[in-house]
């Protein structure tokens, strides 16, 4: 079969030059309106009346163009035109001449909109609808780059909302969100960057916060009849940065705090929906849904922590955070809260790092200096987690059962919790001594954990291999590590008693624990010989009954 050239295929000339055709036409009416009145050409009303005229006419030739055979590219290209001609002369006339209050002019702005879409429908044309939205957005600049700019762009993301009820017309889901998006987010980088006054700054939050809401609430309309469209999902992630970045404007925390927490609040409640099994029922939103909003109220919430904290208490609203985003996880099985609880816990953990470096904790004037009340609870609420992420990992279904690593990170994790909180403590009470004494508790600490596990899995070596091998093996990993910290560290920085306590406990600890550890084999080694003694008396007793 030869191959047939593109410029030949059936419909691509029609339509390149259908497109350039509304393009160059549209561009002539925004100079019509703008230029000209620049130039001072005609007047005022001549040019609006003119370009008012010149639309009308466009609709009316394309509709009588698509009536006719082969006329569909050629009608949809002049209803677009005229279309979106009449929305510019909107446009023009509120932002530019200020004939019509904005109010009004929006009000008239939506009913053209309205009117090109529903024709779309219609004609059952969705480039008609596409073009249309994307011709009047991308020349409304052309005649005002003020904020009222932006009420235009989002009369045209509303009046698309109902369009997606009857249709499934996933570029018209893209084409009705971006231009508000991308403007919106340019005036807010703009005011985050500048010196705005206040009333323009409160103007583009409203419409942030106006963009987010329409996006939420078109998708929400969309994925109730459409549950499989990740279309929607993706319009309502790209609804929600302007609102995300907008707190960015404000330089009072707590304008900032207030503004992403209302956004977190009611982002993760929209998300929390699919955990609670009869309002998911009754609302019905997708997962795919859920979890935008889940990621956009996290990275809200995220702001909100930052805003309201200071370097030395970050730690805490981190961990916090990512304690109950694990309890949820745990309890409802969610892999995505677990995703989200472990990256809190992370970031969690790097703040902690951040107040409590291995330098601080290793030099005692660093300690008394960036260590006290906060770094204690910080390090309280980091084993907190550590804990729910263990329990939430034997929680949900199909993780790798006894795997170690999970155990191997959780003792590094924990070791380093212990010995920021009983440093930290030391340090709090203020005595003289108190680093010292903190790191002889920590290294005490780390040996009673090492000899727990031990003894743990000593206990079930019979009853669960899989679980003793890794109680056995965490607790030699801690033990070495007690070890190490006690003669490499703890030798050579603590003094007196503290010195002489340390080795002490850890030695009587090591002791029980070896102890224990040989009689639990000796024990399983005489075990397996009176079975075998056992038998032997069976068999020997049935072979003289036989006789």
């Amino acid at each position: 079969m030869p191959h047939t050239p593109w410029w030949q295929r059936d419909g691509v000339i029609s339509r390149i030059l259908a497109l350039a055709g509304v393009a160059v036409t549209l561009i002539g009416v925004a100079m019509l309106l703008v230029l000209a009145a620049q130039a001072g050409f005609f007047g005022p009303v001549p040019r609006v009346v003119a370009g008012a005229v010149f639309s009308v006419a466009l609709v009316g030739a394309g509709v009588r163009v698509f009536q006719r055979t082969g006329g569909r590219v050629g009608g949809i290209a002049l209803a677009v035109t005229g279309i979106a001609g009449a929305y510019l002369d909107v446009v023009a006339v509120t932002a530019v001449y200020h004939w019509l209050h904005p109010v009004f002019g929006l009000a008239v702005a939506f009913g053209v909109a309205a009117a090109g879409v529903g024709l779309a429908m219609q004609w059952r044309a969705q480039p008609l609808a596409v073009l249309v939205v994307l011709a009047a957005a991308a020349l409304s600049p052309v005649l005002t780059t003020r904020p009222v700019l932006l009420a235009f762009l989002i009369v045209l993301q509303c009046a698309c909302v109902p369009v997606q009820l009857a249709r499934n017309w996933p570029y018209l889901h893209v084409a009705r969100t971006l231009p508000a998006v991308l403007a919106t987010l340019a005036f807010v980088t703009g005011a985050a960057l500048g010196t705005p006054a206040a009333a323009e700054r409160a103007w583009v939050l409203a419409a942030a916060a106006a963009v987010a809401l329409v996006g939420v609430t078109g998708t929400i309309v969309v994925v109730r009849r459409r549950a499989a469209d990740l279309t929607a999902s993706s319009t309502m992630a790209a609804a929600l940065v302007p609102i995300l970045v907008a707190p960015g404007m404000y330089e009072q925390r707590v304008v900032t705090v207030s503004v992403a927490s209302i956004i977190a609040t009611v982002l993760l409640l929209l998300a929390a929906v699919t955990l609670v099994p009869k309002l998911h029922a009754l609302l019905r939103i997708p997962g795919h849904t859920a979890l935008v909003a889940a990621l956009a109220g996290s990275i809200a919430l995220l702001e909100a922590c930052v805003g309201a904290t200071e370097t030395r208490t970050l730690p805490t609203a981190l961990l916090l955070v990512a304690s109950a985003f694990l309890g949820v996880a745990g309890q409802r099985r969610s892999r995505p809260a677990a995703g989200l609880g472990t990256a809190f816990a992370v970031l969690g953990g790097f703040a902690l790092l951040n107040v409590a470096s291995p330098e601080v904790l290793a030099s005692q004037h660093r300690s008394e200096a960036s260590l006290g009340v906060a770094s204690v609870l910080g390090a309280v609420l980091a084993l907190g987690v550590v804990a729910a992420a263990l329990w939430c990992a034997r929680r949900l279904p199909g993780l790798a059962r006894g795997s170690a690593w999970p155990w191997i990170a959780a003792s590094v994790a924990g070791l380093y919790a212990v010995t920021t909180v009983t440093v930290s403590i030391g340090v709090a009470t203020g005595t003289p001594n108190g680093f010292l004494l903190g790191h002889s508790a920590a290294t005490i600490l780390w040996m009673a954990a090492a000899t727990g596990a031990l003894l743990f899995g000593l206990r079930e070596l019979a009853d669960a291999p899989a679980v003793a091998k890794l109680a056995l093996g965490s607790g030699l990993l801690v033990t070495a590590a007690a070890l190490a910290k006690l003669f490499l560290f703890d030798l050579a920085t603590l003094d007196g008693l503290v010195r002489v306590a340390a080795f002490l406990i850890v030695g009587i600890l090591l002791l029980l624990a070896g102890t224990r550890y040989a009689r639990a084999f000796a024990d399983a080694g005489t075990g397996s010989d009176g079975n075998r003694d056992d038998a032997g008396e069976a068999a020997e007793r049935k072979i003289d009954a036989d006789g």
